[in-house]
């Protein structure tokens, strides 16, 4: 089982999987070298957190086939403290970040991916390919007529070329016919050189050079903290994405692991923390990438690209990796949800807006997803609270009012359960609580039950509590120590 399991992940198809993977390096290098700049770092920096990502979460991530680097939502949280502090302690908190998420894996909280919904992941990818398009804008607005014809150009290769061979990506087609074009002709074009400095040796380890003091922990702690928690995030999140896309599962557990092994060697090498990519993800799926060798070869190849092959990679014009990330923005967007907002439940629409909206205008991949998980949760809650219901039970005997309850108490239906029973209508007779379909969850819903039973006692009305279930019978004497409820 091992070995047909390892065959699978890395010898399956390994020349489909190198130039899924060449797509995916690609496709990396613009959005890397801008994000480096949004974190306020020298280019390389971020380029140095790609290839070894790329390479060390080949090994130890959880999700074959997935590209992980530099990334945006990282570079926000990680900006204030560069600017503030200066670059060692943003190595420093990498590090730190790679320690909690590999603490996160260690204490199994991939679990916690159960609670994202299928309308936050929708707007989640809606989301980001919005702002892969929007990151693309600054090279689209005000260009000249030969960057439009580049770009258009561009797309009509990546469109087109399938119709003519699918053995090479077309996405590579576009960036080695753009490129010869734009040598040849000597096409006065803005090409990757012009992005900013790329590297010009190898990443060497260095310990950061801070103080290992208190006051250096109690500076770093915090973004470190926010680096993991929005890393982990966002990784989990693709994981789920290239889940569906492939039909096969993933351990997010040890994506968590992997990850923070991933970011605190990036940070020993000179480089940014990161996380999962999912336009690069996606382009790597869509070409074929399905193991963990083309997420190897994305970051290796990166890795020659920018450093062995500088000269030449300097020439690529912009619009062909333009190009490319507009193709990976129409690809990421899930084209068919426009159509379920209308057919889908309002609930689960205004979560997918919700997280769309929130996640666009913050540029914050966690804020939207948390909004959509919280929102989620909220009307979920109000859906059960709805189910409750206590209705009273006609043809009992004489003199005898019984309550049939069903459904969920909880903090969210503990006020309609108190509010269902009438002190009125049941003076002068007695009073029986069946509560055999109905279940208490928390301590609010034992106040609750308390509270009724305590309503009906002081206005002189017996009360009798009929088939309440074994679990919730535990929680009651748990919370409250034993009740004296006699079952009839």
């Amino acid at each position: 089982m091992q070995f047909s399991s390892f065959r699978r992940e890395w010898s399956a198809a390994p020349m489909r999987e190198m130039l899924a993977g060449s797509v995916a390096t690609f496709a990396l290098i613009p959005e890397v070298i801008a994000f480096s700049f949004v974190a306020g770092v020298d280019p390389q920096v971020g380029l140095f957190a790609s290839f070894i990502i790329g390479i060390v979460i080949a090994f130890t991530g959880g999700r074959p086939a997935m590209i992980s680097a530099a990334a945006g939502s990282v570079a926000l949280v990680a900006a204030p403290l560069v600017h503030a502090h200066g670059l060692p302690y943003l190595f420093a908190a990498g590090l730190l970040a790679g320690v909690f998420q590999i603490v996160f894996g260690l204490l199994r909280l991939g679990v916690l991916m159960r609670f994202v919904s299928k309308s936050v992941r929708t707007g989640f990818v809606n989301a980001l390919a919005i702002l892969i398009f929007g990151a693309q804008l600054p090279h689209i607005i005000g260009g000249d007529w030969l960057a439009y014809s580049m770009l258009a150009a561009g797309l009509a290769v990546i469109y087109l070329a399938p119709r003519i061979t699918t053995s090479v990506p077309s996405p590579l087609i576009c960036i080695l016919v753009l490129t010869l074009a734009s040598v040849s002709l000597q096409l006065p074009v803005m090409t990757i050189a012009d992005l900013g400095k790329l590297p010009d040796s190898l990443p060497i380890f260095s310990w950061p050079t801070v103080p290992l003091t208190l006051e250096t922990l109690t500076i770093i702690a915090g973004p470190a903290l926010a680096i993991a928690m929005v890393g982990l995030l966002e990784s989990m999140m693709t994981a789920t994405v290239v889940d569906d896309l492939t039909g096969t599962p993933s351990s997010k557990n040890r994506e968590c692991t992997g990850l923070g092994i991933a970011n605190a060697t990036a940070s020993l090498f000179g480089g940014i923390a990161g996380c999962g990519m999912i336009g690069q993800t996606v382009s790597n799926v869509k070409y074929g990438g399905r193991g963990r060798l083309s997420t190897l070869f994305a970051g290796a190849l990166l890795l020659v690209l920018m450093v062995l092959l500088k000269p030449w990679v300097s020439q690529v014009p912009v619009a062909a990796l333009v190009a490319i990330m507009v193709m990976v923005s129409i690809d990421t967007f899930d084209w068919s949800s426009l159509k379920s907002v209308v057919v889908h439940p309002k609930v689960s629409s205004a979560v997918m807006i919700a997280t769309v909206l929130v996640t666009v205008f913050t540029s914050n991949l966690a804020l939207g997803v948390t909004v959509g998980v919280l929102l989620s949760g909220v009307f979920f809650t109000f859906k059960v609270a709805r189910l409750l219901q206590v209705e009273t039970v006609t043809g009992t005997a004489a003199g005898r009012l019984t309550y049939r309850v069903s459904g969920q108490v909880f903090f969210a239906s503990a006020d309609i359960f108190v509010d269902a029973f009438d002190i009125e209508e049941a003076s002068g007779m007695a009073v029986a609580i069946d509560l055999s379909q109905a279940h208490f969850w928390d301590i609010t819903a034992v106040k609750a039950l308390e509270k009724v039973v305590d309503r009906f006692k002081a206005h002189d009305i017996a009360v009798d509590i009929l088939g309440l279930n074994e679990a919730s019978t535990t929680l009651i004497e748990s919370l409250d120590g034993p009740m004296k409820l006699r079952e009839v």
